[in-house]
């Protein structure tokens, strides 16, 4: 008799991830959106403006690396990183000739659903644990755009396990092996938080570091480009940066002319 015990999230069959436009559409209610700070689906809110700018040199410097699969972590919980994961997704989907996912990763505390006002019990643990095979029955289509959602539920079994089985393994070979106009964000636990970072870096051609003004430390930032190495950094995110009296949105030029930029 064998001594070794199938665990029901081993999985050896291909895994097919589909198109936003295979999936169920999502509408966000406005208000949803409004208590939970997305603004990057809007174009025209200044409070868009710097996800856009973000947006810019994130694309560029994916294409000079050929890379489309990175992800979003902090060195400590409460960074927001998961607001910044769905506003770059959100800004990201504005443009025609990208197809955006998003993948929620944080296994133990996902938050993207909650942001988005999407209630299910079906996530990504769920297809990790095996309870379901079928990525069509987790993902959404956010509004009538080029953004697949892919939402965790919070998972109740050991999160390292699930990251360490061979349905994770082929979830990231099948994210790989997406369309060169494909870019895949993924939103990370905290780096410090456990190891499920540290095994979910492996996969991802880079990573961004989101750094809470006043709360993280240059010892924190750098022990988690070091616990990630040899992942690269594809670079850093000051949030919730308080900037000078004259521009309240921290770029220290062009006072209130962007908001007559914008409204006009």
């Amino acid at each position: 008799m064998s001594n070794t015990i199938e665990k029901p999230h081993d999985f050896a069959g291909p895994v097919v991830i589909p198109h936003p436009a295979q999936l169920d559409a999502l509408m966000p209610v406005d208000d949803t959106l409004e208590t939970n700070h997305i603004v990057g689906f809007d174009g025209n809110d200044i409070r868009s403006r710097p996800f856009n700018l973000l947006r810019s040199q994130v694309i560029k410097t994916l294409e000079a690396n050929s890379w489309k699969l990175f992800g979003l972590t902090s060195a400590t919980p409460a960074a927001g990183k998961s607001f910044l994961s769905l506003n770059l997704a959100a800004a990201l989907s504005r443009l025609s000739d990208k197809t955006i996912y998003l993948f929620d990763l944080d296994l133990r505390r996902g938050s993207l659903a909650d942001a988005l006002g999407i209630e299910g019990k079906v996530g990504l643990g769920e297809f990790l644990s095996g309870k379901t095979d079928d990525l069509h029955s987790i993902g959404h289509r956010v509004g009538d755009g080029n953004l697949a959602l892919f939402p965790c539920y919070r998972v109740k079994s050991n999160s390292a396990e699930l990251l360490a089985s061979k349905r994770f393994e082929a979830l990231m070979a099948a994210i790989k092996n997406l369309p060169d106009d494909v870019i895949v964000i993924c939103d990370l636990p905290p780096a410090f938080a456990n190891d499920d970072t540290i095994m979910i870096a492996q996969f991802l051609d880079a990573y961004m570091l989101v750094i809470e003004q006043g709360i993280t430390t240059k010892k924190q930032m750098n022990n988690t480009v070091s616990l990630l190495n040899p992942t690269p950094c594809l670079g850093t995110v000051l949030n919730r940066y308080v900037g000078g009296l004259i521009d309240p949105y921290g770029y220290g030029y062009g006072s209130g002319a962007y908001n007559k930029y914008y409204s006009g």
